[in-house]
């Protein structure tokens, strides 16, 4: 995970003095001519802004003054008022006193902003996918099936042409796309190009089926249960250096045993085989034996010196990896996903494994505290999804996950950790890999020690970031000390991560020894890092260069979250999410010295032209109206609330 705030914030009362051309500790050096005061860089985007957005009212004051949040957020619970500003009925006092009670505490005064429009004048799902069959609930349906009055109530479109019927020819969300009038025929039926027509090419999906084993509990997990139980005997023997090989794979072949003991867990007459992944067979050797690798062949991981994306909570999602995949990342990773919430089938925590083609290197994060569900889920993923690795988060900070024992707390629980490796290593067929920070606390380093263990115990590759878990994301990342862990680590390749926000920082980074880096918060601030990598350069990207970049999310969001009401604004809260790392972007042709660093926050200044100063705001007001730029008008109420700006991660 690599979301959080710069140590040293630029803001100041009057935007610097311009007077003297040194910057203050921890601001970015921008050059004098473009520097400006915090007043005349707003008006200057009031008087060059087109139209001023109904909703960058809410984010400014009638002094002026810059809120770093909408003023939505401030609004109190207990005011007696709702979201949309109408007063509520009175309610008793032993009720007020309940509200009042349930909204004390950190964040908790904040007002409910996820959109409830979706549900208004919904229609029937069996019409928009142009069933045949009629619905199955009938009269006791509720939703819509008079498409004439859901056409007359739905909302103009946003666009004239709509991306999924461009690109795979034929949109299925039908009438209810945002942007349906790209293909509705004369009587609203839905148009369809015969030689486009394809299927999303997104792999790892969640089978329905699937799905309801998990709730019901009918998954047997065998291979997880033999290994915790060998776990509970005694620790299992370490794997060779030559081939990481899990107990009960070295003596495959081994004359008098039946393979078919190790194999995936088995099947009921009810239960749906794996979507994907070679079917293991016990028996003569036959041709597929022979072709297929062998399992200490698909163990290896070699990714030395190529550029690892790192797995990044919220932002780093598949439209997002797709940019970055098509300005150079070599290796892409999910989402932190929760073992325990996939084991639920939870439909929102397996999108979060979704694959797309062009991610020719993927691997997915798991996050958890025990062993018997860590080990689990590993042997649901590897018989479920395509991957090339699975990686163990170890450096979450925030407590909502360390209290519990997962993430940093690993750290400190050896004898589970070293369990939950043990255990998931056994039965994967891809690697295991292990993403850890420095340690817990700030001045008590414990990497150094956990490499060797995580080396004997099977880990095919650590990725270290260079701060504690006290540090969040303050100070500077520790590179020295990341190189001792290399000579720690070795045989075993170590990844860097920390601070890579230029070509410069990455070269110095591969002189510490490690095999390669990886890149979190430098991506979010411009993704095309690693072009800048690859090519030794630094890029002056232009205004409308970036726009494009945006107008390309938006159009692989349209595509990944759906082209309806609520795909829409679910592309638009990621895009959001994005731009609010965005504006910490100086371009190089403001700088005074190259290259920008991390930990600079960028000063109030004025961009070559009015796109690049939009682009440079702090205010989610200006997030929205780029948003509108891309993906038209915000519905009435909209409230973005930035959620590393709102302490979600502390």
């Amino acid at each position: 995970m690599a979301e959080g705030a710069a140590v040293v914030s630029a803001e100041s009362d009057g935007g610097g003095d311009l007077g003297t051309v040194e910057p203050e500790r921890g601001v970015a050096p921008i050059k004098l001519q473009y520097l400006t005061t915090k007043e005349q860089f707003h008006e200057f985007l009031e008087a060059k802004g087109q139209e001023k957005p109904s909703q960058e009212s809410e984010a400014v004051d009638p002094a002026g003054n810059d809120l770093a949040e909408p003023e939505a957020k401030r609004i109190r619970l207990e005011d007696g008022q709702t979201e949309d500003g109408q007063a509520e009925e009175a309610a008793e006092p032993g009720e007020q006193l309940q509200a009042q009670k349930r909204a004390r505490g950190q964040n908790k005064c904040r007002p409910h902003v996820k959109p409830t429009h979706y549900d208004k004048n919904k229609l029937c799902p069996s019409l928009v996918q142009e069933s045949a069959a009629r619905c199955f609930y009938g009269d006791r349906c509720r939703f819509l099936h008079d498409v004439g009055h859901y056409l007359e109530t739905k909302p103009a479109d946003l666009g004239p042409s709509c991306v999924l019927f461009e690109t795979f020819g034929r949109c299925p969300y039908g009438v209810t796309c945002r942007f349906a009038g790209a293909h509705l025929g004369p009587e609203g039926q839905n148009l369809v190009r015969e030689g486009l027509v394809q299927a999303p090419p997104v792999r790892n999906g969640l089978d329905k089926a699937l799905q309801q084993q998990l709730r019901k509990r009918k998954i047997h997990f065998k291979r997880a249960e033999q290994a915790l139980r060998q776990l509970s005997r005694g620790p299992l023997p370490g794997p060779t250096p030559e081939a990481t090989v899990p107990e009960g794979r070295e003596a495959e072949g081994a004359p008098g045993q039946d393979n078919c003991d190790i194999q995936l867990a088995p099947q009921e007459p009810d239960t749906v085989g794996p979507p994907s992944g070679p079917l293991r067979t016990c028996g003569p050797l036959t041709d597929e034996d022979v072709v297929r690798l062998r399992p200490h062949e698909k163990r290896r991981l070699d990714i030395s010196g190529k550029l690892y994306l790192a797995p990044l909570t919220t932002c780093g999602n598949l439209p997002f990896r797709r940019i970055c995949k098509r300005f150079g990342a070599d290796v892409t990773c999910g989402e932190m996903a929760v073992c325990t919430n996939l084991l639920q089938g939870q439909t929102s925590e397996w999108a979060l494994l979704k694959r797309h083609p062009c991610e020719d290197i993927f691997g997915v994060q798991l996050e958890g505290a025990f062993p018997d569900t860590m080990t689990k889920c590993a042997e649901l993923l590897n018989r479920t999804i395509e991957v090339d690795f699975v990686d163990i988060n170890v450096g979450c900070p925030i407590d909502l996950v360390f209290k519990k024992g997962g993430g940093c707390a690993l750290m400190n629980r050896l004898a589970k950790f070293q369990q939950i490796v043990r255990g998931m290593n056994q039965v994967l067929d891809v690697p295991l890999t292990v993403k850890l920070r420095t340690g817990v606390q700030e001045r008590v380093n414990l990497a150094h020690r956990l490499l060797p263990d995580l080396r004997d115990w099977g880990a095919a590759l650590v990725t270290l970031h260079g701060r504690s878990r006290e540090q969040r994301y303050t100070k500077l990342a520790d590179w020295q000390y990341i190189e001792q862990c290399v000579a720690a680590a070795r045989p075993m390749p170590l990844f860097g991560n920390g601070d890579v926000l230029s070509y410069e920082d990455a070269n110095r980074a591969l002189q510490t020894g490690v095999a390669g880096v990886m890149i979190a918060r430098g991506a979010l601030l411009k993704p095309w890092l690693f072009t800048e990598i690859k090519e030794q350069r630094h890029w002056d990207i232009s205004s409308s260069e970036r726009l494009d970049i945006l107008r390309d999310f938006t159009h692989y969001g349209l595509e990944h979250w759906g082209s309806d009401t609520q795909g829409v604004e679910k592309t638009r809260r990621f895009l959001l999410e994005w731009l609010s790392f965005l504006c910490r972007y100086v371009p190089v042709g403001l700088l005074e010295r190259l290259p920008q660093r991390i930990n600079e926050r960028p000063p109030y200044y004025l961009g070559r032209d009015y796109l690049e100063t939009l682009m440079a705001s702090q205010k989610a007001a200006d997030w929205i109206r780029i948003s509108e730029m891309l993906l038209g008008p915000v519905p009435p109420n909209f409230v973005f609330l930035p959620k590393h700006k709102a302490n979600a991660y502390k």
